[in-house]
């Protein structure tokens, strides 16, 4: 199969029920996160969230002004602040789970301001409002109008008695100390600074893992045969699918991967454009969201430009240098099993 040929039409409530921890965490809940006795902090902040889970678990009451001005003065906004790999995500997926599916959104950012650019702002806050929680994984300060576009829904969601939980994003390259301070968090959400609790989790990588950017390559032979061998295989040039891409609205990427178990890319070479390393970009995040492996072939080169690297997007692309290395680990492994 090829992703090139697909043009995936989303209705609008499986965008709303997409928005759900993704699969790494399904699973994941208060019990299983593992608090380092050496920071205490840890404990603290998995106590702190579950009574938080236990106030939104509480019947809510509709009623007149008098009762939405309460709810909304009453709901928590929390932000975990805390370097690369101590478990802010899994503490975010845990508080999805505990407060109920139903009554939770939970999606990146990125997914949360393409879900507005596919739906437009009103319905977006409409159709979040009825929830309980928005959760936001790796919230952004590198786009100065997509940053205005949430501190705003942040706002009219609050002013609605919507609890909100957010958390920032990291760069690969920097393990426990990457991380933008919470002072820059809430200086950009001016108007909802004063009613976030900002929850300092301290701590080194849980994983002691070495990330890596660098991207496995195999030779194109290898990548044709490796996708045929396997039914869910998805086979696509490169080009023609960063041309696609731009033909898809990022909202339905995930669509886009419906059935696929594998990616296999061929001529994959580096990006000179902003728009289009941005697309792809995207796309690596929602293969990564569904553990797709990657198989890929090129000349090699870095993917991303090193003006692009250096510059106001550099966590997205780290983020997907680091994604994608791990899953083109992936497909280098379904390769090697394969010949074995």
């Amino acid at each position: 199969m090829s992703l090139t040929v697909r043009h995936p039409k989303v209705p609008t409530e499986r965008l709303l029920a997409e928005l759900v921890p993704p699969q790494h965490f399904a699973r994941e809940s208060f019990d299983t996160y593992e608090p380092d006795p050496a920071h205490a902090s840890q404990r603290e902040v998995r106590d702190r969230l579950r009574e938080v889970a236990d106030a939104l678990a509480a019947p809510t009451r509709t009623g007149g002004s008098w009762w939405r001005r309460r709810a909304a003065a009453s709901a928590p906004a929390v932000y975990l602040d805390g370097g690369f790999g101590v478990g802010k995500t899994h503490l975010l997926a845990a508080l999805a789970h505990a407060v109920g599916p139903e009554r939770v959104a939970y999606g990146t950012f990125v997914e949360l301001t393409n879900l507005v650019g596919a739906l437009g702002f009103a319905a977006t806050v409409d159709a979040l409002g009825e929830r309980r929680l928005v959760c936001i994984d790796e919230f952004e300060l590198d786009d100065p109008g997509d940053t205005v576009l949430m501190s705003r829904l942040l706002r009219e969601l609050a002013d609605r008695g919507v609890a909100i939980a957010a958390t920032s994003n990291t760069l690969p390259e920097s393990l426990g100390e990457g991380r933008f301070a919470a002072e820059d968090f809430l200086r950009e959400i001016q108007a909802l600074a004063a009613r976030f609790e900002v929850l300092r989790i301290d701590g080194e990588d849980h994983r002691h893992r070495v990330v890596t950017t660098d991207a496995a390559l195999l030779d194109a032979d290898a990548v044709r045969a490796a996708v045929s061998a396997r039914p869910g295989g998805a086979l696509d040039d490169f080009d023609a699918l960063l041309a696609h891409l731009a033909s898809v609205h990022p909202s339905r990427y995930g669509a886009l991967l419906d059935g696929v178990d594998v990616v296999g890319l061929t001529g994959v070479h580096g990006i000179d454009r902003q728009d289009v390393a941005l697309r792809f970009v995207v796309l690596v995040d929602r293969l990564y969201d569904r553990d797709v492996p990657v198989v890929a072939s090129g000349d090699g080169t870095d993917l991303f430009t090193a003006d692009m690297l250096a510059g106001g997007y550099r966590k997205k692309y780290f983020r997907a240098l680091s994604r994608l290395a791990a899953l083109t680990s992936q497909g280098a492994a379904l390769v090697a099993e394969r010949k074995a």
